[in-house]
């Protein structure tokens, strides 16, 4: 992977702001001079991108809370607000703090491992979470449907041909993997899926390998083909991935009962145990909260509170067992949701 190549052929379909070792950039039109000084060298890189999906509607502003105008915060929402006195404050930012549930990535703000890029959005966002899901997938307008994902285009770019060929001598690995049971449409190809789901990286598919009988010269016979196509490299896949996860004997001590600590600990395992593989992505749900997203008699607990626990506990130990695991440089990643919910609340606590 080249990182002049992942900006060329990922950039043009966004238009959002992003950071590169915890500096915001313009990627609208190129405009960021670090991003043409990236794409001007031919650097090979082994950096490893990690997408974490906060399903549902997040709350922004309740997550990454407005301190410099307070009083507008507290006026738009008075019954959802959190007390500015409970505010995890940010070293070196007056204007904003955290949420009073996220002391481990306020831990990493201040130690520098970790950025806040806000006003992240496009122009007439969609509130159909199905389509608003869609639109960030695939870096399209809001008024313009594509077929293939913005992390799908780039390795399809990269691996010409996918899936027929590989796995090759020049990549033995799964291009990009989904912790879960189905692979996000933010790897979908412009032809087929670049990536694919894992559930256990030691207990994996058992699939049955051998010599497959020839198929029809017919559409169906396509379809049939590439699913062998796709069982065959799974099989493949599977072997790598094993070796990957039993190369690594010992980890850093994760939070329990948080499903997206488990999945964050599967990818530093595979990245450690040598997996190429770029893109991981991995996801926790629950951010339709809607009504019960605070208590009424505190409203710094509640639904949300209790995600933005699970994903800054989680999201703080991964980067713990990357230093661990002496990974840290080769890794990072990017918090996402559909969209954030709306500045102003109702009576009942809801949207």
């Amino acid at each position: 992977m080249k990182r002049r190549d992942f900006l060329r052929y990922t950039v043009p379909a966004a238009a959002a702001t992003t950071m590169i070792g915890n500096i915001p950039i313009r990627t609208m039109g190129m405009e960021s001079p670090l991003i043409r000084a990236l794409m001007d060298g031919p650097t090979d890189t082994d950096h490893v991108l990690v997408l974490v999906q906060m399903n549902g509607g997040n709350d922004g502003l309740n997550m990454v809370i407005p301190i410099d105008t307070y009083s507008n915060y507290m006026a738009a929402r008075s019954n959802v607000a959190i007390p500015q006195n409970k505010i995890l404050p940010l070293s070196g930012n007056s204007k904003t703090g955290l949420h009073p549930s996220m002391t481990g990535i306020q831990t990493l703000f201040n130690e520098g491992k970790a950025a806040v890029v806000q006003a992240v959005g496009y122009p007439n966002p969609d509130f159909s979470h199905f389509r608003a899901t869609d639109i960030w997938m695939s870096a399209s307008d809001s008024n313009q449907y594509v077929n293939s994902g913005w992390t799908g285009r780039y390795l399809d770019n990269e691996y010409p041909g996918f899936p027929n060929g590989y796995p090759n001598s020049s990549m033995t690995d799964p291009l990009g993997i989904q912790i879960g049971s189905v692979t996000s449409f933010t790897f979908q190809g412009p032809q087929v899926s670049m990536g694919m789901s894992i559930s256990d990286p030691v207990n994996f598919y058992n699939l049955i390998n051998g010599v497959q009988d020839p198929a029809p010269n017919s559409q169906a016979g396509y379809e049939l083909t590439y699913i062998r196509t796709v069982a065959r490299q799974t099989q493949q896949y599977s072997d790598v991935i094993k070796t990957a996860a039993l190369n690594v004997t010992g980890q850093s001590t994760y939070p329990t009962n948080n499903s997206l600590a488990d999945q964050l600990k599967i990818v530093a395992r595979l990245v450690k145990g040598g997996l190429r593989t770029r893109v991981y992505m991995v996801s926790i749900g629950g951010f339709d909260t809607h009504s019960t997203q605070v208590n009424q008699t505190d409203t710094t607990t509640g639904t949300h509170a209790n995600l933005m626990k699970q994903l800054s506990d989680a999201i703080k130990a991964f980067m713990d067992d990357l230093k661990f695991l002496d990974v840290q440089k080769r890794v990072y990643g990017m918090t996402f949701s559909e969209f954030g919910r709306r500045i102003k609340s109702n009576s009942s606590l809801g949207y």
